[in-house]
């Protein structure tokens, strides 16, 4: 008898060990079904991919999220909604869009931009903006007689912060009193920057500067060296431009090759 109850609590203990592992994978039991924690882990990631970091305490409330989506799950189950023709074409909408994003989340890890096309990338940049950076004011009109009758009102002493706010058409220097900013010439059209590097410091154009605009009324404020950021600064957001540009052409590559009847 004591052979038999020895026999019977070690293949109790032993069924216990081989249970112990698989009931460690389950996150809970919700009306009888296993919840895997592997559920909490792929929620874990998606949180995590989305750039947050995953707390203690939201670990918390990952848990208690896929516990209630079970029980929801469960219902809805009950009521045959996982049979309609409207689910099931949702959950084929579901399954291209993350096919579709694996595909280029996987195309981006296989090409990722190096180091070297971040940093040529930087010296087009920098060989483009190099030079002057120019500090101007305008203030743009549609006619050339109103152009011209604020020069006039200039030369006598107007102020040109004050004019441009309430008579320029560009709404976005315009309500600045004209200011422009710093910029390098290339960033306007022709006249205006031919007009502009042509000015010394404090004047302004004794003649409209006509362009596709209209017509402008140019003060040049200042000129300095051009202020580049450092490559390592930018290093990020060219990385990614890149990136996005290299999985446009992908895209585009593989809507060329497809055929389409």
């Amino acid at each position: 008898m004591k052979k038999q109850l020895l026999s019977a609590l070690a293949a109790a203990s032993f069924a216990a060990l081989v249970a112990s592992p698989a009931a460690a994978q389950n996150l809970a039991i919700v009306n009888g079904k296993a919840v895997p924690t592997s559920r909490a882990d792929a929620l874990t990631t998606q949180i995590e991919r989305s750039g947050k970091t995953v707390t203690p305490e939201m670990k918390g409330q990952i848990k208690d999220e896929v516990i209630a989506r079970e029980i929801f799950m469960q219902e809805a189950q009950k009521r045959s909604l996982d049979a309609s023709d409207d689910f099931k074409t949702q959950m084929e909408l579901a399954r291209q869009s993350i096919l579709i994003r694996e595909l280029f989340t996987d195309f981006q890890k296989k090409t990722p931009v190096t180091d070297a096309e971040a940093k040529a990338e930087y010296d087009k940049f920098a060989s483009a903006n190099s030079g002057k950076e120019y500090r101007a004011r305008h203030i743009l009109v549609e006619k050339e007689a109103d152009a011209k009758a604020i020069i006039a009102q200039l030369k006598k002493g107007g102020k040109f912060e004050e004019i441009a706010k309430k008579s320029s058409k560009d709404p976005g220097s315009g309500a600045n009193g004209g200011d422009l900013d710093w910029a390098n010439a290339s960033n306007y059209v022709p006249e205006f920057s031919e007009a502009m590097t042509k000015l010394e410091k404090g004047k302004l154009t004794e003649t409209p500067v006509k362009t596709q605009f209209g017509y402008h009324i140019i003060r040049l404020d200042d000129i300095r060296e051009a202020q580049l950021p450092k490559f390592d600064d930018v290093k990020p957001q060219i990385v990614q431009q890149l990136s996005q540009q290299r999985l446009a052409k992908f895209q585009e590559d593989l809507r060329a090759k497809a055929k389409v009847e």
